[in-house]
């Protein structure tokens, strides 16, 4: 399941990004509502978290401009404001669901899990299941992945990383881009993590095959090829 955290609270943004990123899902960030409506318009995801209160453009705005450009993909709104009638006004506004802050964040984390599974289950189009490249076969909900029909036995981690890649695919991948989207790392990219992880995968998927997918680009980072 991929996520967009609209929150402009840094500590809160990152604290939801971790523990999303923990439970094996992929979370990305928009500390201001346009950059918010600009990357919920433009790239695919599972579920929406927005914060109410933002800089730029609240989190209703957005909500509603989205409903009314026929996009559909569920948002979970964030609030301070806890009464009846600014839930009310919130669901209104085409949230599909309402959390007060402080909240719990296995609260927040079982909201969002069930909001991914009533897309997922719509057949629409845009959400995505199954992520392939040639032979191998990633399934997003079943949390399982596969090559040539043999089962790859992944850890969350490298789970996450593949599916980062998968969802680049024919794109590099910087390690920056990795460390951001895959650790929440905001520091230099000359740690080896990736190094580490990017090894062990390969060790799994491309091990003793004809045709590695795991490809180096020097000086730039990772591809998947098609």
């Amino acid at each position: 399941m991929r996520v967009l955290i609209i929150e402009d609270d840094e500590d809160v943004s990152a604290f939801i990004a971790k523990g999303i990123k923990e439970a094996g899902h992929t979370a990305d960030i928009a500390d201001d509502g346009r950059e918010g409506l600009f990357r919920a318009t433009t790239e695919n995801y599972d579920v929406l978290i927005v914060d109410r209160m933002l800089p730029a453009l609240d989190g209703l705005t957005i909500i509603r401009t989205l409903r009314g450009a026929g996009a559909d993909t569920p948002a979970l709104i964030l609030s301070a404001l806890g009464d009846i009638d600014d839930r009310v006004t919130g669901l209104r506004s085409g949230g599909d669901d309402y959390l007060v802050k402080p909240f719990a964040f296995s609260e927040l984390l079982a909201r969002v899990e069930v909001l991914g599974r009533r897309t997922s289950g719509t057949g629409k189009p845009g959400v995505e299941q199954f992520l392939e490249a040639a032979d191998l076969k990633l399934d997003l909900l079943a949390r399982t992945a596969s090559r040539g029909g043999k089962t790859i036995d992944l850890q969350a981690t490298e789970f996450r990383l593949l599916r980062y890649l998968l969802e680049n695919k024919g794109k590099v991948v910087t390690r920056t881009m990795l460390l951001e989207h895959v650790w929440d790392y905001h520091f230099d990219p000359q740690t080896n993590v990736i190094d580490v992880h990017i090894s062990r995968l390969r060790s799994k998927i491309d091990k003793d095959r004809d045709r590695p997918l795991i490809r180096t680009v020097r000086g730039s980072g990772y591809i998947v090829d098609g």
